[in-house]
Protein backbone atom coordinates (compact mmCIF):
# COMPACT_ATOMS: atom_id res chain seq x y z
CA UNK A 1 0.00 0.00 0.00
CA UNK A 2 1.74 3.35 -0.92
CA UNK A 3 0.90 6.75 1.20
CA UNK A 4 -1.75 7.44 -1.42
CA UNK A 5 -3.97 4.83 -0.81
CA UNK A 6 -3.31 5.34 3.58
CA UNK A 7 -4.65 8.48 3.05
CA UNK A 8 -7.62 7.04 1.46
CA UNK A 9 -8.68 4.23 3.80
CA UNK A 10 -7.93 6.98 6.55
CA UNK A 11 -10.47 9.04 4.91
CA UNK A 12 -13.37 6.14 5.40
CA UNK A 13 -12.74 5.46 8.99
CA UNK A 14 -15.93 6.62 10.58
CA UNK A 15 -15.24 9.53 13.01
CA UNK A 16 -11.24 10.11 12.37
CA UNK A 17 -10.69 13.63 11.49
CA UNK A 18 -7.81 15.75 10.21
CA UNK A 19 -6.58 16.79 14.05
CA UNK A 20 -6.43 13.00 15.21
CA UNK A 21 -4.58 12.55 11.92
CA UNK A 22 -2.32 15.55 12.25
CA UNK A 23 -1.37 13.43 15.23
CA UNK A 24 -0.76 10.01 14.84
CA UNK A 25 1.24 11.24 11.72
CA UNK A 26 3.41 13.10 14.15
CA UNK A 27 3.70 9.65 16.45
CA UNK A 28 4.06 7.12 13.27
CA UNK A 29 5.95 9.49 10.55
CA UNK A 30 3.63 8.15 7.50
CA UNK A 31 0.15 7.17 6.65
CA UNK A 32 0.94 3.58 5.68
CA UNK A 33 2.33 3.14 9.50
CA UNK A 34 -0.61 4.28 11.59
CA UNK A 35 -2.76 1.42 9.30
CA UNK A 36 0.22 -1.12 10.40
CA UNK A 37 -0.27 -0.18 14.06
CA UNK A 38 -1.84 -2.35 16.29
CA UNK A 39 -4.97 -0.87 19.03
CA UNK A 40 -2.11 -0.92 21.87
CA UNK A 41 0.30 1.07 20.08
CA UNK A 42 -2.39 3.39 18.55
CA UNK A 43 -3.70 4.25 21.80
CA UNK A 44 -0.79 5.52 23.60
CA UNK A 45 -0.68 8.05 20.86
CA UNK A 46 -1.78 11.52 22.49
CA UNK A 47 -5.67 12.37 21.90
CA UNK A 48 -6.40 9.21 20.35
CA UNK A 49 -8.82 7.20 22.90
CA UNK A 50 -9.61 3.49 22.96
CA UNK A 51 -12.48 3.90 21.20
CA UNK A 52 -10.66 5.64 17.61
CA UNK A 53 -7.35 3.19 18.21
CA UNK A 54 -10.11 -0.26 17.74
CA UNK A 55 -11.55 1.71 15.13
CA UNK A 56 -8.56 2.22 13.09
CA UNK A 57 -7.23 -1.06 14.26
CA UNK A 58 -10.06 -2.60 12.70
CA UNK A 59 -9.78 -0.91 9.39
CA UNK A 60 -9.72 -3.64 6.75
CA UNK A 61 -12.76 -5.40 8.32
CA UNK A 62 -14.73 -1.85 7.93
CA UNK A 63 -13.69 -0.57 5.55
CA UNK A 64 -13.62 -1.35 1.46
CA UNK A 65 -10.64 0.27 0.29
CA UNK A 66 -10.13 -1.59 -2.79
CA UNK A 67 -13.63 -0.72 -3.97
CA UNK A 68 -13.32 2.66 -3.27
CA UNK A 69 -9.94 2.77 -5.70
CA UNK A 70 -12.34 0.73 -8.28
CA UNK A 71 -14.73 3.37 -7.73
CA UNK A 72 -12.47 6.04 -8.31
CA UNK A 73 -11.10 4.98 -11.54
CA UNK A 74 -14.67 4.25 -13.14
CA UNK A 75 -15.85 7.75 -12.24
CA UNK A 76 -13.24 9.30 -13.63
CA UNK A 77 -11.87 11.84 -10.54
CA UNK A 78 -8.57 11.43 -8.01
CA UNK A 79 -7.67 11.76 -4.72
CA UNK A 80 -5.43 14.64 -4.24
CA UNK A 81 -3.75 14.68 -0.75
CA UNK A 82 -2.13 18.06 1.43
CA UNK A 83 1.32 17.14 -0.34
CA UNK A 84 0.08 17.59 -3.55
CA UNK A 85 1.15 20.68 -5.30
CA UNK A 86 -2.57 21.01 -6.53
CA UNK A 87 -4.01 20.81 -3.29
CA UNK A 88 -5.38 24.54 -2.26
CA UNK A 89 -2.96 26.17 -0.22
CA UNK A 90 -4.98 27.91 1.45
CA UNK A 91 -7.27 25.69 2.84
CA UNK A 92 -4.08 23.57 3.65
CA UNK A 93 -3.90 26.53 6.49
CA UNK A 94 -7.02 26.48 8.29
CA UNK A 95 -6.94 23.77 11.86
CA UNK A 96 -8.28 21.51 10.53
CA UNK A 97 -8.02 20.84 6.27
CA UNK A 98 -9.40 17.84 5.09
CA UNK A 99 -7.19 14.51 4.57
CA UNK A 100 -8.08 14.55 0.99
CA UNK A 101 -10.41 15.84 -1.73
CA UNK A 102 -11.93 13.85 -4.49
CA UNK A 103 -11.41 15.68 -7.68
CA UNK A 104 -13.28 15.41 -11.01
CA UNK A 105 -11.70 18.46 -13.19
CA UNK A 106 -8.23 19.88 -12.47
CA UNK A 107 -7.28 22.07 -9.56
CA UNK A 108 -5.46 25.32 -10.71
CA UNK A 109 -2.70 27.35 -9.25
CA UNK A 110 -4.72 30.16 -10.47
CA UNK A 111 -7.51 28.61 -8.14
CA UNK A 112 -4.93 30.98 -5.09
CA UNK A 113 -6.80 34.00 -6.42
CA UNK A 114 -10.79 32.43 -5.52
CA UNK A 115 -13.60 34.34 -4.06
CA UNK A 116 -16.68 32.15 -2.72
CA UNK A 117 -20.15 33.33 -3.48
CA UNK A 118 -22.77 31.71 -1.07
CA UNK A 119 -26.57 31.79 -0.41
CA UNK A 120 -29.68 30.11 0.01
CA UNK A 121 -31.17 28.27 -1.81
CA UNK A 122 -34.67 29.68 -1.51
CA UNK A 123 -34.17 32.76 -3.64
CA UNK A 124 -35.72 35.90 -5.54
CA UNK A 125 -35.04 36.88 -9.04
CA UNK A 126 -32.79 39.22 -8.04
CA UNK A 127 -30.38 37.11 -6.00
CA UNK A 128 -29.96 35.25 -8.85
CA UNK A 129 -29.50 37.87 -10.90
CA UNK A 130 -27.26 39.36 -9.03
CA UNK A 131 -25.65 36.43 -8.06
CA UNK A 132 -24.84 35.62 -11.68
CA UNK A 133 -23.67 39.22 -12.39
CA UNK A 134 -21.39 39.10 -9.68
CA UNK A 135 -19.60 35.50 -10.83
CA UNK A 136 -19.61 36.76 -14.37
CA UNK A 137 -17.51 39.93 -13.64
CA UNK A 138 -15.29 38.23 -11.09
CA UNK A 139 -14.27 35.17 -13.69
CA UNK A 140 -14.23 37.77 -16.25
CA UNK A 141 -10.61 38.94 -14.77
CA UNK A 142 -9.36 35.65 -13.73
CA UNK A 143 -10.96 35.00 -10.44
CA UNK A 144 -11.80 31.88 -9.50
CA UNK A 145 -15.75 31.52 -8.22
CA UNK A 146 -16.10 28.53 -5.69
CA UNK A 147 -20.14 27.94 -4.38
CA UNK A 148 -21.67 24.31 -3.24
CA UNK A 149 -23.68 23.41 -6.08
CA UNK A 150 -26.76 23.72 -4.46
CA UNK A 151 -30.23 25.05 -6.24
CA UNK A 152 -30.63 29.36 -5.93
CA UNK A 153 -27.71 31.51 -5.41
CA UNK A 154 -24.98 28.53 -5.78
CA UNK A 155 -26.31 27.59 -8.96
CA UNK A 156 -26.55 30.89 -10.63
CA UNK A 157 -22.96 31.47 -9.81
CA UNK A 158 -21.51 28.71 -11.00
CA UNK A 159 -23.76 29.36 -14.15
CA UNK A 160 -22.60 33.18 -14.37
CA UNK A 161 -18.93 32.29 -14.06
CA UNK A 162 -19.31 29.39 -17.10
CA UNK A 163 -20.93 32.32 -18.80
CA UNK A 164 -17.99 34.54 -18.44
CA UNK A 165 -15.89 31.23 -19.99
CA UNK A 166 -14.26 31.33 -16.33
CA UNK A 167 -12.76 28.86 -13.76
CA UNK A 168 -15.32 27.67 -10.98
CA UNK A 169 -15.22 25.15 -8.21
CA UNK A 170 -18.35 23.32 -6.66
CA UNK A 171 -17.79 21.91 -3.67
CA UNK A 172 -20.48 18.74 -2.76
CA UNK A 173 -21.54 18.24 0.73
CA UNK A 174 -21.96 14.74 -0.78
CA UNK A 175 -19.96 11.88 -2.19
CA UNK A 176 -18.61 12.55 -5.70
CA UNK A 177 -21.01 10.66 -7.35
CA UNK A 178 -23.99 11.87 -5.87
CA UNK A 179 -25.79 14.74 -7.76
CA UNK A 180 -27.75 16.89 -5.66
CA UNK A 181 -30.02 18.67 -6.48
CA UNK A 182 -30.35 15.99 -9.37
CA UNK A 183 -31.38 18.41 -12.09
CA UNK A 184 -27.75 20.29 -11.71
CA UNK A 185 -25.93 16.67 -13.25
CA UNK A 186 -25.63 18.85 -16.48
CA UNK A 187 -23.75 21.61 -14.56
CA UNK A 188 -21.30 19.47 -12.55
CA UNK A 189 -20.20 18.42 -15.89
CA UNK A 190 -19.72 21.64 -17.33
CA UNK A 191 -17.95 22.52 -13.91
CA UNK A 192 -16.05 19.91 -14.09
CA UNK A 193 -14.91 20.81 -17.41
CA UNK A 194 -14.10 24.18 -16.79
CA UNK A 195 -12.85 23.98 -13.37
CA UNK A 196 -13.56 21.09 -10.85
CA UNK A 197 -15.85 19.43 -8.99
CA UNK A 198 -14.78 18.20 -5.12
CA UNK A 199 -15.84 16.93 -1.71
CA UNK A 200 -14.10 15.25 1.26
CA UNK A 201 -16.74 12.94 1.47
CA UNK A 202 -16.12 8.61 -0.08
CA UNK A 203 -18.76 7.41 -2.79
CA UNK A 204 -22.07 6.85 -2.11
CA UNK A 205 -22.05 9.29 0.91
CA UNK A 206 -25.39 11.24 1.33
CA UNK A 207 -25.83 14.76 2.62
CA UNK A 208 -27.30 15.66 5.60
CA UNK A 209 -26.75 19.28 7.97
CA UNK A 210 -23.41 17.91 8.99
CA UNK A 211 -22.02 17.25 6.04
CA UNK A 212 -23.17 20.34 4.45
CA UNK A 213 -21.96 22.41 7.02
CA UNK A 214 -18.26 20.62 6.70
CA UNK A 215 -18.43 21.49 2.65
CA UNK A 216 -18.85 25.21 3.92
CA UNK A 217 -15.67 25.24 6.07
CA UNK A 218 -13.79 24.41 2.58
CA UNK A 219 -15.53 26.71 0.86
CA UNK A 220 -14.42 29.74 3.33
CA UNK A 221 -10.81 27.94 3.68
CA UNK A 222 -10.17 27.59 0.07
CA UNK A 223 -11.29 31.02 -0.68
CA UNK A 224 -9.94 34.80 -0.33
CA UNK A 225 -13.16 35.89 0.92
CA UNK A 226 -16.43 34.69 0.80
CA UNK A 227 -19.25 37.18 -0.72
CA UNK A 228 -23.25 36.21 0.88
CA UNK A 229 -25.44 37.53 -2.00
CA UNK A 230 -28.89 36.48 -0.49
CA UNK A 231 -29.55 34.93 2.94
CA UNK A 232 -32.28 35.01 5.37
CA UNK A 233 -31.32 34.38 8.98
CA UNK A 234 -31.13 30.87 9.27
CA UNK A 235 -29.20 29.89 5.73
CA UNK A 236 -26.05 27.73 5.93
CA UNK A 237 -24.44 30.68 3.76
CA UNK A 238 -24.18 32.29 7.43
CA UNK A 239 -22.47 29.49 8.54
CA UNK A 240 -19.93 29.72 5.50
CA UNK A 241 -19.66 33.40 6.11
CA UNK A 242 -18.72 32.39 10.11
CA UNK A 243 -16.09 30.06 8.84
CA UNK A 244 -14.76 32.88 6.54
CA UNK A 245 -14.19 34.96 9.56
CA UNK A 246 -12.66 32.54 11.62
CA UNK A 247 -10.10 31.67 8.97
CA UNK A 248 -9.40 35.47 8.51
CA UNK A 249 -10.87 36.05 5.29
CA UNK A 250 -12.65 38.86 4.17
CA UNK A 251 -16.46 38.78 4.47
CA UNK A 252 -18.90 40.61 1.65
CA UNK A 253 -22.70 40.56 1.75
CA UNK A 254 -24.85 42.17 -1.04
CA UNK A 255 -27.50 44.47 0.53
CA UNK A 256 -31.37 44.00 -0.66
CA UNK A 257 -34.67 44.89 0.46
CA UNK A 258 -34.98 46.08 3.82
CA UNK A 259 -38.68 44.10 3.84
CA UNK A 260 -37.12 41.35 2.43
CA UNK A 261 -36.72 38.14 4.55
CA UNK A 262 -34.21 36.85 1.64
CA UNK A 263 -32.12 39.59 2.74
CA UNK A 264 -31.80 40.14 6.43
CA UNK A 265 -29.20 37.66 6.84
CA UNK A 266 -27.07 40.01 4.37
CA UNK A 267 -27.96 42.81 6.53
CA UNK A 268 -27.25 41.46 9.49
CA UNK A 269 -23.40 40.91 8.03
CA UNK A 270 -23.03 44.42 7.59
CA UNK A 271 -24.13 45.74 10.68
CA UNK A 272 -21.55 43.45 12.08
CA UNK A 273 -18.98 44.38 9.83
CA UNK A 274 -19.11 42.44 6.53
CA UNK A 275 -18.39 45.15 3.73
CA UNK A 276 -21.25 45.74 1.70
CA UNK A 277 -21.11 44.55 -1.33
CA UNK A 278 -22.83 45.76 -5.13
CA UNK A 279 -20.67 44.66 -7.43
CA UNK A 280 -17.26 42.90 -8.56
CA UNK A 281 -15.25 46.16 -7.95
CA UNK A 282 -16.08 46.25 -4.31
CA UNK A 283 -14.56 42.89 -4.04
CA UNK A 284 -11.82 43.68 -6.62
CA UNK A 285 -10.40 46.66 -4.70
CA UNK A 286 -10.07 44.41 -1.34
CA UNK A 287 -7.56 42.39 -3.38
CA UNK A 288 -6.45 45.35 -5.35
CA UNK A 289 -2.41 43.67 -5.17
CA UNK A 290 -3.71 40.53 -7.05
CA UNK A 291 -6.15 41.93 -9.73
CA UNK A 292 -4.59 45.57 -10.84
CA UNK A 293 -5.86 48.05 -12.45
CA UNK A 294 -3.73 47.93 -14.71
CA UNK A 295 -4.96 43.69 -15.52
CA UNK A 296 -8.27 45.36 -16.76
CA UNK A 297 -9.10 46.32 -20.40
CA UNK A 298 -8.86 49.99 -20.69
CA UNK A 299 -12.23 52.10 -21.70
CA UNK A 300 -12.31 53.56 -25.27
CA UNK A 301 -12.90 56.76 -23.48
CA UNK A 302 -9.24 56.17 -22.04
CA UNK A 303 -7.96 55.28 -25.20
CA UNK A 304 -9.49 57.03 -27.58
CA UNK A 305 -10.00 53.57 -29.90
CA UNK A 306 -12.48 50.54 -29.83
CA UNK A 307 -9.96 47.74 -28.10
CA UNK A 308 -8.94 44.83 -29.98
CA UNK A 309 -11.66 42.40 -27.55
CA UNK A 310 -13.34 39.26 -29.10
CA UNK A 311 -17.17 39.44 -29.16
CA UNK A 312 -19.93 36.41 -29.17
CA UNK A 313 -22.12 36.75 -31.94
CA UNK A 314 -24.49 37.67 -29.26
CA UNK A 315 -22.07 40.60 -27.74
CA UNK A 316 -21.86 41.62 -31.25
CA UNK A 317 -25.79 41.94 -32.17
CA UNK A 318 -26.54 43.83 -29.11
CA UNK A 319 -23.72 46.44 -29.35
CA UNK A 320 -25.03 47.03 -33.02
CA UNK A 321 -28.11 47.65 -31.45
CA UNK A 322 -26.64 50.21 -28.87
CA UNK A 323 -25.55 53.78 -30.02
CA UNK A 324 -25.01 57.34 -28.20
CA UNK A 325 -28.69 56.89 -27.20
CA UNK A 326 -30.29 55.64 -23.91
CA UNK A 327 -32.02 52.36 -24.38
CA UNK A 328 -34.34 50.24 -21.69
CA UNK A 329 -33.29 46.92 -21.87
CA UNK A 330 -36.27 45.91 -23.15
CA UNK A 331 -35.66 47.80 -26.03
CA UNK A 332 -32.22 46.71 -26.55
CA UNK A 333 -33.94 43.14 -26.03
CA UNK A 334 -36.60 43.69 -28.35
CA UNK A 335 -34.48 45.89 -31.51
CA UNK A 336 -31.74 43.17 -31.21
CA UNK A 337 -33.95 40.02 -31.58
CA UNK A 338 -32.49 38.00 -28.54
CA UNK A 339 -33.84 36.25 -25.72
CA UNK A 340 -34.39 38.26 -22.63
CA UNK A 341 -31.81 35.85 -20.93
CA UNK A 342 -29.16 36.13 -23.56
CA UNK A 343 -29.30 39.95 -23.95
CA UNK A 344 -28.79 39.81 -20.46
CA UNK A 345 -25.49 38.06 -20.48
CA UNK A 346 -24.17 39.62 -23.63
CA UNK A 347 -24.87 43.57 -22.06
CA UNK A 348 -23.00 42.21 -18.99
CA UNK A 349 -20.31 40.79 -21.20
CA UNK A 350 -20.08 44.34 -23.13
CA UNK A 351 -20.28 46.32 -19.43
CA UNK A 352 -17.25 44.07 -17.75
CA UNK A 353 -15.23 45.03 -21.91
CA UNK A 354 -16.08 48.40 -21.36
CA UNK A 355 -17.65 48.54 -24.46
CA UNK A 356 -20.99 49.50 -22.74
CA UNK A 357 -22.33 51.27 -20.05
CA UNK A 358 -25.45 50.93 -17.60
CA UNK A 359 -26.90 53.92 -16.48
CA UNK A 360 -30.10 53.78 -13.57
CA UNK A 361 -33.33 52.78 -14.34
CA UNK A 362 -31.77 49.50 -16.44
CA UNK A 363 -30.84 52.28 -19.08
CA UNK A 364 -27.72 50.87 -21.49
CA UNK A 365 -25.84 52.78 -24.50
CA UNK A 366 -22.42 52.48 -25.44
CA UNK A 367 -19.09 53.51 -23.88
CA UNK A 368 -17.97 56.25 -26.30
Amino acid sequence: MDAREAWVALNLIEGLGPVRVRQLLEHFGETPAILAASRSQLARVRGIGEDTAEAIARWETTTDLAGELQRMEAFGCRAVIQSDPEYPASLREIYDPPLLLYVKGDLSARDKNAVALVGSRQTTHYGIETARRLAYQLAYVGVTVVSGGARGIDTASHQGALSAKGRTVCVLGTGINIVFPPENKELFDRIAAHGAVITQFPFNRRGDRQSFAIRNRIVAGMTLGTVVVEANLSSGALITANFATEYGRQVFAVPGRIDSPRSKGCHDLIKKGAKLCEDAGDILSEFEYLFPTSNRPPSPAETGTLPALELSGNEQAVYNTLGKEELSIDDVIRKCGLPASATSVALLGLEMKRLVRQLPGKLFLRNE
